[in-house]
This record gives structure tokens, sequence and C-alpha cells, in this order.
């Protein structure tokens, strides 16, 4: 594989921007399910209402990931960075302002939009370019623990501004945070501008044919399904289960605290593991060992010491954690040039998984009053997933490890 690495400088500003990137944006997302309560309460509408809302925001981020990612193969990350981070700052914006379901679900189209722009898919981008082959999977780990921070340190804050003001003030915030996203998206950018990053030799077409006949890279794309449902069901939901349930206000916020705390942890970990073990053998374990979280943490009442420990355990197999792999695979069977359409292909699926997890859990709940069977069903195909993933995710023999001889020079 042939290509140039940005000198150390340069290489250090880029992953910088790309962790403040997913600091804020992703702390910002994650935190959106404590505005449940209080905005159902506040503007008369239902459960499945709000995260109708949350489940749009979740398919237009999957849908217009690929075309984003192609998007920024084709006219720079830099640009399309800036962009998002502004789509971002209008969105929050009419959150604010919104009186109903309408702007809400308006809100969250151009917030998925934004995370097309800003989140994993086009960092992970700018992360490979900038350091050489052998350092991507612990350099992703090392940006996506960092990246982590947001999801500890924007729920906690959000949730004690909440229990002192109206959720639209907690809104403006992040409105507020999203504008700093704006110098990160610059900084991130400077990848653009690393020479070799685009000298390979196939088109985005024939990569993109190949990638539809690459199995490994389908089986992983299927998989990332289960993962937006699951974590998106979680996210969203468990504020409201745990009211239901009882439990203090606060201790939602706090278990999304330690989910964010403790995936750097798991950043850490997988992006080492990544660079030793099989790729796809450490994934579909994550996915499994999601499965026996769910289960052996909704099949009895929750306390707070149950949800913190529960919290700190899939902080360990939390998102950020996915990156060194998923991007780690990607690179290597493709190459860098045209990543970002790649991440976003696979992210589709994600997406899809990601609005069913959100809205199917406001619905399921509507109809029967409870998150029983929601949890049930995520338990089942998250195990399902987990082990197809082992099975096989793995290259074929010569076939899948061959398939792409022109793009993997860089």
């Amino acid at each position: 594989m042939s290509r140039t690495i940005a000198p150390s400088s340069q290489a250090r500003l880029i992953l910088i921007g790309t962790a403040l990137l997913l600091m804020l944006g992703m702390g910002i997302r994650q935190s959106l399910g404590l505005f449940l309560a209080p905005v159902t309460h506040d503007l008369g509408i239902t459960a499945a209402d709000f995260t109708l809302a949350l489940a749009t925001q979740n398919i237009v981020w999957g849908l217009s990931q690929a075309l984003v990612g192609a998007i920024a193969d084709r006219f720079g990350l830099r640009i399309t960075m800036i962009a998002g981070g502004a789509i971002y700052v209008l969105g929050l914006a009419i959150m604010a302002a919104a009186q109903g379901t309408i702007a809400l679900i308006i809100s969250g189209g151009l917030i998925g939009v934004a995370l097309s722009c800003t989140a994993t898919s086009l960092a992970m981008a700018a992360c490979v370019r900038a350091v050489s082959p052998e350092r991507w999977s612990k350099t992703l780990g090392v940006v996506s623990a960092a990246g982590s921070l947001g999801t500890l340190l924007v729920p906690l804050a959000t949730q004690a501004l909440l229990a002192h003001e109206p959720w639209q003030i907690g809104a403006l915030f992040f409105t507020l945070m999203a504008i700093g996203m704006l110098p990160a998206g610059f900084l991130a950018g400077g990848a653009d501008r690393i020479p070799g990053h685009s000298t390979g030799t196939a088109s985005m077409r024939e990569v993109l044919g190949q990638a539809m006949g690459n199995r490994p890279f389908l089986v992983m794309s299927g998989a990332y399904f289960v993962c937006g449902l699951n974590l998106i069901f979680l996210t969203t939901h468990l504020p409201a289960y745990l009211a239901i349930c009882g439990q203090d206000p606060m201790l939602s916020a706090e278990a999304l605290a330690v989910i964010g705390g403790v995936s750097a942890v798991g950043s850490l970990l997988t992006g080492w593991l990544g660079s030793r073990y099989p790729k796809h053998i450490i994934l579909g374990l994550l996915y499994i060992l999601r499965a026996v979280m769910f289960a052996a943490y909704f099949m009895v009442p929750p306390t707070p010491t149950s949800t913190l420990l529960f919290a700190a355990a899939m902080g360990l197999l939390w998102w950020p954690g996915l990156a060194p792999l998923i991007g780690g695979l990607v690179a290597e069977i493709f190459g860098t040039r045209y990543m970002a359409t790649l991440l976003g292909l696979s992210f589709v699926v994600h997406q899809v998984g990601s609005s069913l997890g959100a809205w199917g859990g406001g619905l399921i709940f509507d109809l029967s009053g409870s998150y029983d069977a929601a949890w049930q069903i995520g338990t089942v195909i998250g195990l399902g997933a987990g082990m197809i993933q082992i099975l096989a995710g793995g290259p074929s023999r010569g076939r899948d490890r061959m398939i792409m001889p022109a793009v993997v020079t860089t």
C-alpha cells in the first residue's frame, strides 16, 4: 500500500478536530432522550410523537450518510463538516422554538443531516487519512475515546439544567455547543490537504459495485442494524423506563454519563484488540455480550446500583468502541479513498435499526404500557446478529481478500 502520511503537527490538529466533533455532536445526540418527559408534558404530545422525531433524525442520518460521504469524497471533508455544524445549529434552534410534533420532526430531520456531516463516518475517514495503516485501529480507538467524553459530560449538565429550567433552555444550551462544532470541522477537514489519499486507481462506481459483492462488508452492515436498534432504544427510553419504575430522574442522566465515560475505556480496548485479533470476531462478541446485558438488566426491577452497573457494562460495549473495528475493516478491504462513502452505505442499515429502536420502543409502550416486548425482541436479535457476524463475517478463502486489489493503493 503506497500513501503519504501527514506530518505529526498536521495529524495532531486533524485528530483534535475529529475528537471535538464527536464529543459535541454525539454528546448532544445521546442526551436528547432526557427531553422526552418535559417535552411531552409541556407540549401535550405522546411518547410516540416525541420518539417519532428522534426516529426521523436517525433515519435521515442513515439515508443521507452515503450521499454526504460521496459529497465529502468529491468536494472535501472540511466544507462538508462545517456545513454540518451549521445545520446542527439550525436544527437545535428549531427544537428550542417548537410548539408541536411537526417542528420537532423538522428539527430531527435537520439534526440527522448534520450528524451525517459531522459524526462517526466522516470522522473515521479523516482519522485514517492522517496516520499510517498500522496505526488505524489504535488511533480510531483513541479518537473515539476522546469523543466519548461528550457522552459523559453532556447528559449530566443537561439533566441538571432541566431540573431547574424549562426544556427550551436546555435546547438553547445544545445550540451553543453546536456552534463549537464549526471550528472543530475546520481542523478535522485538514485531512483534505494530505497528499496521496486520493491516488486509488478504481472509480467510485467500481468500488461500490465490488462492495455489494463483498461478503464481510455485507455481513458487517447487516449486523450494524442490531447495533442501532438496541443502543438507540436504550438512550431514548431508559429515562422513561426508570421514571415508570419510580427512580430519581437524575439516575437516567447518571446512567448515560456512566455509559459515556466507560465507553472511552471500551474504545481504547477495542482499538487495541482490533490491532491484534480478527475484527469480525471482536464485533460479534460485542453484539452477543450486549444482548446478555440487556436480558440481565431488564428481567428484574431496576435499582440505582443495578442501573449504574448495567450502564458501566454497556459502556464497555458501546457504539464508539465499534469505530476502530468497523473503520478498520473498511479501510483494510477497500482503502481510504472512498471510505466516507462506504461507511455511509453501511450506516444506512444501522440507522434503520436506530429509527426502529427509537420509534418502535415508543409504539410498543403506547400499545402495551410496558417495555417488556421491546427489550425481549432486542435481546433475541442481538444474539443472532453476533453469531452471524462471527460465523459469516470473516473473509472467504482467498476471494474476499483479493476482491479489491486495485483499490487498496491509496
